[in-house]
């Protein structure tokens, strides 16, 4: 059954049709993720499917009493009212608290949040957070989503697709994370040239079948030159020849990648950068790093020794707050660490792309503020020009003579990662690279890195780019340390939900004792004395808290599964010795989790 369908729709800002005689539906439970070029039409599509917008003409329907759930990129929330209001609807906390799948969507969308908080006192990314989390909590028949992986980092990012992958709403969503799309989406539509063409299954169905349409529409053409030289050579010989035409065999999709080398010639590139960076980039020695700053905000760094050497590619991740951030900037010497020293490789050659858009010349046009770094950049084996990496990162014919000042802030964001990689550097920082921009440029943009020799560092929430790009992650898991994942993001968020890793310590000082069981000492009653949390501890603790009351939820649980089995198995007394040493383990744990619990929840005055 068909929730909404558009018949004959088009719509066009200016000139530009971005729709074109669109026919489709959403169908009940289906999960639909749109990709297409930025300024292609998907928020548009998004829009005429929401109601929001009428089309400058075809007709779009909605079953009666259909509950539409539309997240859009543009913020609608009431200023003066608190989270809590705009979440729950006012709802009293016993009320909801009770709820485990309330609960679940307020830690892990807006678990550092204060419900009692303004949302005109928020960020914009809080306010986001905020928004998604009311459309979560709603009932709808149909759930639709503009960027909602904006602002949410990659442990939040999974548990909203295993959240909506569960749902039995219907969903359609604009993301430009791959792994996202390929996490929650049954179909793929692709907005592009006033079209919507449509695929079976997620990302990577859809870039198989993309390939072989265009193999096949490269069949049909070469077909067409054929018969077009025959056609022609006869009517030149005069009367015509005879002959068989050709034939073309469909081959499987294994098969257009079946000869394809692997996407970074590792060896080759490793020997490139050792040769242009030496042995030395960058060395940690007894690195202690706080984020605010000697002895304030976070602890980020205690003590640390580590070693940044050529050609590594490495995956930085962590919590929001946990000071990803600043371990570039250290890297970059834009602050200094508390104690301990960072030695730097006499070779090398920084770029740092920060998440704040570098000051460019608004009056300077795109193709000149490239130029004037540099106009020819050897990448891999191959020279390329300033006009054709520019063309290769989406500026394209005339947009490469745009004034600056009149670029978006995605365009801006691209003019500036290029202009980083004109200066030929041999270390590249990347905060955050790919906000803004959409999947064809990103393809662009790791077909860039993959021949670039140099070591990269890179921090980044689109799980698909990091994985794509970099060769192994490390992680900050609040223990002051860099931690070696050697099964990537699937181990680091493993160990987040095991309860293995920790946000940020906080405090001006060293970390807080341990006691023999190894739990965390209380906070003397002087220490507690010295003034109020700050709002960014109190919210750092607060996550904290939640991630501890989900891990006890847990623990509950397996521990009541024990005793299940325990009664069923009360005649078998191997099984029963077995069962009975996990249920001491399990309730170890939990006395364990309860201490943590109650000494955070202590330091927050809860």
């Amino acid at each position: 059954m068909n929730l909404v369908n558009l018949e004959a729709v088009s719509h066009a800002y200016g000139p530009k049709p971005l729709l074109s005689d669109v026919s489709l539906g959403v169908e009940a439970g289906e999960r639909i993720g749109v990709v297409g070029r930025n300024g292609g039409g998907k928020t548009t599509l998004l829009s005429v499917l929401a109601g929001t917008v009428r089309p400058d003409s075809g007709r779009v329907t909605h079953n009666r009493g259909l509950r539409v759930g539309f997240l859009s990129q543009q913020d609608t929330l009431d200023p003066g009212a608190t989270v809590s209001e705009i979440v729950l609807g006012g709802l009293a906390e016993h009320e909801w608290a009770g709820d485990q799948r309330v609960r679940e969507i307020l830690a892990n969308l807006i678990g550092d949040l204060d419900l009692g908080s303004r949302a005109g006192d928020l960020s914009g990314g809080e306010r986001r957070r905020t928004a998604l989390a009311k459309l979560m909590i709603d009932d709808h028949d149909l759930i639709m989503l503009d960027e909602p992986t904006n602002h949410l980092d990659i442990e939040a990012i999974a548990w909203l697709a295993g959240h909506l992958a569960g749902s039995k709403s219907a969903l359609v969503v604009v993301t430009h994370d791959r792994w996202f799309l390929d996490a929650v989406s049954t179909r793929t539509w692709e907005v592009v040239d006033g079209r919507v063409e449509r695929y079976e299954g997620g990302y990577a169905a859809y870039v198989l079948a993309k390939a072989e349409r265009a193999r096949i529409a490269q069949a049909a053409e070469e077909r067409r030159q054929n018969l077009m030289r025959k056609e022609i050579a006869w009517l030149r010989r005069g009367p015509p020849a005879r002959t068989s035409k050709p034939k073309f065999r469909i081959e499987a999709a294994q098969a257009l990648i079946a000869n394809e080398p692997p996407p970074r010639e590792a060896v080759e590139l490793m020997r490139f950068a050792a040769a242009r960076l030496g042995k030395t980039v960058y060395d940690l020695e007894d690195v202690t790093l706080h984020a605010g700053g000697p002895g304030t905000g976070p602890l980020v760094l205690d003590h640390l020794t580590w070693q940044f050497g050529p050609g590594d590619r490495i995956g930085l991740i962590g919590v929001n707050g946990s000071g990803k951030s600043s371990v570039l900037r250290l890297l970059a010497d834009t602050i200094k660490p508390d104690s301990g020293r960072v030695v730097r490789g006499k070779t090398v050659r920084l770029a740092h792309l920060s998440q704040e858009l570098a000051e460019l010349d608004p009056a300077r046009r795109v193709l000149e503020s490239v130029e004037e770094v540099r106009k020819y950049l050897q990448l891999g084996k191959r020279e390329w020009t300033a006009s054709q990496l520019l063309e290769r990162l989406g500026f394209r014919g005339d947009a490469q003579w745009k004034v600056i000042g009149d670029l978006s802030g995605g365009e801006r964001r691209r003019l500036q990662l290029l202009r980083l990689l004109m200066d030929d550097p041999n270390v590249l920082l990347l905060d955050e690279p790919t906000n803004d921009l959409d999947i064809e440029t990103l393809n662009e943009l790791e077909d860039l890195l993959d021949g670039w020799p140099g070591t990269l560092i890179l921090v980044s929430h689109d799980r698909y780019f990091l994985e794509r790009v970099t060769d192994r992650c490390v992680a900050l898991l609040g223990d002051g340390k860099l931690s070696f994942l050697p099964g990537g993001v699937d181990e680091y968020l493993e160990r987040r939900a095991a309860g293995t890793a920790v946000t940020a310590r906080l405090g001006a000082g060293a970390p807080a004792p341990a006691t023999e069981a190894g739990v965390p000492a209380a906070p003397s009653g002087a220490a507690a004395e010295q003034g109020g949390l700050s709002a960014k501890e109190e919210r750092e603790l607060r996550k904290e808290l939640n991630r501890l009351e989900r891990q006890l939820d847990k623990l509950s649980d397996q521990e009541s599964r024990l005793h299940a089995a325990m009664a069923d198995a009360a005649s078998d007394y191997a099984k029963l010795g077995s069962l009975d040493a996990q249920l001491r383990e399990i309730t170890a744990q939990k006395d364990t989790v309860e201490a943590e619990w109650l000494e955070v929840a202590d330091r927050l005055g809860d």
